[in-house]
């Protein structure tokens, strides 16, 4: 196998694909990446039997072949390299030689015929806005759990109904709601049924996509498989990434979001956050924060164990009674962060359990004064969640 590439190009198209691997593999075999050189040009992917990447660039092809090489070790490798062009063969011994101007490297290939197949996807599909969409996991994912105890709430649910996908995870602690348009295309894809269409993706690999695609006009979202093997892949121009879906049943958290919305303050979103970084600087790790909120606005108080303690208020508009109650600052600032608004909505939720806390509901607000149509909900329990 002898090819020519751009340098910024193939260095690109590396590092896409070895993103999603992870740092330590059990399989040596799993940290390579498959490089196929034909007349169509050059296809690279990676799989570690969870999560593929795969795209495809423009090449000159002298000699077709396949090869498989160290992912992580060619990504640094290129994005080093001077500025040339790269050119890639197969030497005498079988080892790949890789030269781009006066440099020139030798790598060991890994055997190509033990290497995985890479998942295809067939499954029915349908269309998202890939900055909608990106801006919508990076609303969502933070919420999802890194405990690996309970996998289903590591993940993400994507659930398709009609001409709306929305994303929702929680940690048990938390719930984060968004909602996106969907457009199943002429053909009646996936959510044109009246049965929604659902998947419980990784978190990780999910932001990951959010962040590789967020640029890239429409990204085709595509399910497939079944058993123990579904899987959805996210495709945008030369680039696909796959994932299996968590098996599991994600908990029915959407419930939890109240109808009725009468007893809330609404406050400036940077004003709240920069109040709350401030004051929880003398907070233990872990513990609550004592929020206040009354007609003449929102105060906080926290103590420290180093006899530590921090007042301060922000101006609020309330709507009902006075209320006070702990939150969790880091979680209340993720939704601040999260609502992407000038205003947030703060509203007090009710439970027919006396005994037990309410969550309260954060959403984003355009003004001070009206509530603007809600894509993104965030639900937060008080307290009582903090042991």
């Amino acid at each position: 196998m002898k090819f020519h590439v751009n340098r910024d190009v193939f260095s690109e198209a590396v590092s896409f694909v070895v993103k999603l691997l992870p740092q330590r593999n059990p399989q040596p075999i799993l940290a390579g990446v498959l490089i196929e050189a034909s007349d169509e040009g050059l296809s690279l992917a990676a799989f570690d039997y969870e999560a593929s990447a795969r795209t495809t660039i423009e090449a000159t092809v002298d000699e077709p072949g396949t090869i498989l090489v160290h992912g992580r070790l060619l990504s640094e490798i290129a994005s080093r390299l001077p500025n040339a062009p790269i050119q890639i063969e197969v030497g005498e011994d079988d080892g790949i030689v890789l030269t781009c101007g006066s440099a020139r490297f030798t790598l060991a290939s890994m055997p190509v015929q033990e290497y995985p197949a890479i998942p295809e996807v067939t499954g029915e599909s349908g269309l998202v806005p890939a900055e909608e969409f990106a801006t919508a996991i990076a609303q969502v994912a933070f919420a999802a759990s890194r405990d690996d105890v309970t996998p289903v709430l590591t993940g993400v649910q994507l659930e398709v109904a009609g001409t709306q996908l929305s994303l929702v995870a929680t940690d048990r602690y938390r719930v984060a709601l968004r909602e996106v348009s969907w457009d199943f295309g002429d053909h009646g894809g996936t959510g044109s049924g009246d049965e929604p269409t659902t998947a419980l993706v990784p978190a990780r690999t999910l932001t990951e996509v959010g962040k590789t695609f967020a640029h890239s006009g429409d990204i085709q979202v595509a399910f497939s498989g079944s058993g123990d093997r579904e899987i959805i892949a996210f495709t945008s121009g030369n680039k696909t990434v796959t994932s299996l879906l968590i098996k599991g049943n994600f908990p029915p958290v959407r419930r939890l979001f109240p109808e009725q919305t009468d007893h809330y303050a609404v406050v400036s979103t940077s004003d709240l956050a920069e109040a709350v970084r401030r004051v929880s600087l003398v907070l233990d790790r872990s513990a609550p924060l004592r929020f206040t909120f009354t007609e003449d606005g929102v105060s906080m108080d926290a103590s420290g164990t180093e006899q530590a303690r921090a007042t301060e208020s922000v101006d609020a508009t309330l709507a009902g009674e006075e209320v006070t109650l702990g939150l969790n600052p880091q979680y209340l600032l993720e939704a601040l962060g999260a609502v992407r608004s000038e205003f947030a909505r703060i509203t007090f939720t009710s439970s027919e359990n006396a005994n037990k806390l309410s969550p309260v509901l954060i959403t984003p607000q355009t003004s001070g004064g009206d509530a603007n149509a809600v894509s993104f909900k965030y639900l937060l329990q008080p307290n009582l969640l903090l042991r």
